[in-house]
């Protein structure tokens, strides 16, 4: 695909703004764009050998084998200390922290910003193949570059749901992948996850891949629940052009109280800030001159623990989705921790430089430089070996992917702190077919856009549904238990102690209205909840329609799975599905707050 002057050059404007040196050129195509965004020389002083270190970073793809849309939040509230920092800032904001002008392709790729036109300006974004030649680019211009996955790989789309996850896994071993730690992938359960740890990532050579490649798998926090051994190694040591290199897993905290408790019974999790520091101890005592992180704690969790753990250089965080174009510098009693957060859906590709003085045994850093990398499918050709595998993995299901549901008049996005229109769609589905007055809707983060005018086939909308647990349930519930839910979920996304929060954006919710005081303290945030117009009395009992129950009673009480009642419903509706008029809380106290549009 050829790109119009005009867009060539806001390509130009936006790379050059990214630190990228770019010479001007009158007329280009998007082979010579992508080059002027993605070709990024390495450090100065590079070619003297010893010292230069560098990471690739990837995280939340969510299973997105292909190119996608994916809308940034207009909506990504921060309370307490995190009010309008980051990654709490959006639109507008967010392109002044970073430098960006508006209007501009990386303008696009870090907003909300006029998204249709830009997504139909720019195109698609993601997909592996074309993530795999800027992986192959950029490692081949840094011998010795590691590629690390922050998790949320293996789950999120039909095929690796069909699957058991091997499409990501093969892909994941063919992208070149060295390090990684989980969170979604723990949703397979145990004795699949440990299958593919001790079994697939053992060097065993992935589908394509001309060799054997083994993929460490990491996390500190994750422990058996009988003797309190570890399940994963904490760490890694590797050698990278001199310098002594360690990177720490971390896996999510709270995977066993936003999933099924079930699927990892035999193991605990948490923040473990005390062993972090330990771990940390032990892996410099090693010799370790260079110590990075791998996250999935979410953003604002690992801006705390870089002000209270010393000894990491650098976190590449992820969870929360937060597509962050600066690293963020946080003191603490032993320097300064950069901490990273690379965006979601294969979207996204961080690359930090470093480099180090290798003369000291503990190891200095010298200087660093990051960047956030979109991965536009236009400008980056798609690598032929990631393109047939992704083709042979989805070839069983090709038809079945491909059925056209209906047409959608509206754009549908998901990701925000609260309703997006994909949610609202789910919302509608769940109270419509199982006749409830009020329906619950997980605040999950993943999910891929949707332009008006584009076919909802059932591979769009499994991206929205592709859980192990995807059951749909009818309950009766009292008024004072929907605000005891509410509040609770509340508490999860602002409780002002990032240690606190779980990582997910707040339920969303169909057919109740309600006001929100995200700064209120617990208990006081939820008010005024009315259902049509009437206050829901506190004693009254309501159905309420929900779905991917974390009780594992749930899995065995014949519901039928959520994606069952969506089709059903898109089925009645003649073909085209009306804009969704959104649900959004009543907001309280949070007017001019930098993290709402």
């Amino acid at each position: 695909m050829n790109l119009s002057k005009r867009d060539f050059l806001q390509v130009l404007a936006s790379a050059t703004v990214a630190g990228m040196g770019l010479a001007r050129w009158a007329e280009a195509d998007a082979a010579t764009a992508g080059q002027a965004l993605y070709d990024i020389a390495p450090l100065p002083g590079t070619g003297r050998g010893e010292g230069f270190v560098s990471f690739l970073h990837m995280t939340d793809c969510h299973a997105q084998l292909l190119p996608i849309h994916f809308r940034e939040p207009s909506v990504n509230l921060g309370v307490g200390s995190m009010a309008g920092q980051l990654p709490h800032l959006v639109g507008e904001h967010l392109l002044k922290k970073a430098g960006v002008p508006a209007g501009t392709a990386l303008a696009h790729a870090y907003t909300y910003l006029d998204f249709e036109r830009a997504a139909r300006r720019y195109g698609k974004v993601g997909g592996f193949a074309h993530l795999a030649t800027l992986v192959q680019r950029l490692k081949a211009s840094r011998p010795g570059a590691l590629l690390l996955d922050g998790g949320d790989t293996w789950q999120g789309s039909a095929t690796s749901l069909w699957t058991n996850a091997q499409d990501m896994v093969d892909a994941g071993k063919l992208l070149g992948v060295d390090v990684m730690t989980g969170h979604w992938e723990f949703t397979y359960g145990m004795k699949r996850v440990k299958e593919i740890v001790e079994g697939d990532f053992k060097g065993k050579a992935g589908e394509g891949a001309a060799t054997p490649h083994g993929i460490d798998f990491i996390a500190q926090n994750i422990k058996t629940t009988d003797f309190g051994d570890p399940v994963f190694p904490p760490y890694v040591i590797k050698e990278m052009n001199g310098v002594k290199v360690a990177i720490v897993g971390q896996a999510f905290p709270y995977t066993p109280i936003a999933n099924p408790r079930y699927m990892v019974a035999d193991w605990e999790f948490g923040i473990q800030e005390e062993n972090m520091q330990k771990v940390v101890d032990e892996a410099r005592g090693k010799g370790a001159q260079l110590l990075v992180l791998l996250s999935h704690n979410g953003m604002d969790v690992d801006l705390k623990m870089a002000s209270r753990v010393r000894g990491i250089d650098a976190i590449f965080g992820g969870h929360t989705h937060d597509g962050v174009p600066v690293a963020v510098p946080v003191r603490n009693a032993g320097g300064v921790t950069l901490v990273t957060n690379a965006g979601s859906n294969g979207k996204f590709l961080a690359l930090m430089d470093f480099e180090v003085d290798t003369r000291s045994r503990t190891g200095r850093v010298v200087q660093h430089r990051y960047r956030l990398l979109p991965v536009f499918a236009n400008l980056l050709p798609a690598d032929p070996g990631m393109q047939a595998l992704v083709d042979k993995v989805r070839a069983p299901y090709k038809d079945k992917l491909a059925e056209k549901l209906a047409v959608t008049e509206g754009l549908l996005y998901r990701r925000g702190s609260f309703n997006g229109s994909w949610d609202q769609l789910i919302c509608d589905a769940l109270m419509e077919v199982q006749g409830a007055d009020i329906a619950f809707s997980p605040g999950f983060r993943w999910g891929t856009s949707l332009l008006p005018g584009q076919a909802i086939t059932r591979e769009l909308l499994m991206d929205q549904v592709a859980v192990t647990y995807p059951y749909a349930t009818l309950t009766e519930m009292r008024g004072e238990t929907i605000k005891t839910i509410l509040e609770d979920v509340a508490d999860n996304l602002f409780n002002p102690d990032p240690y606190y929060q779980q990582g997910g954006d707040m339920v969303r919710v169909g057919g109740l209205g309600y006001s929100m005081a995200p700064r209120a303290p617990m208990g006081a945030r939820i008010s005024d909840m009315r259902l049509a117009g009437k206050p829901i009395e506190a004693g009254k009992t309501y159905k309420v329609a929900g779905w991917a129950p974390v009780a594992e009673e749930a899995s065995r009480a014949g519901h039928k799975p959520v994606w069952e009642i969506v089709e059903a419903w898109l089925a009645g509706q003649g073909g085209r599905v009306k804009p969704r008029r959104i649900n959004t809380p009543r907001l309280v106290g949070v007017q001019g707050n930098p993290g709402l549009a």
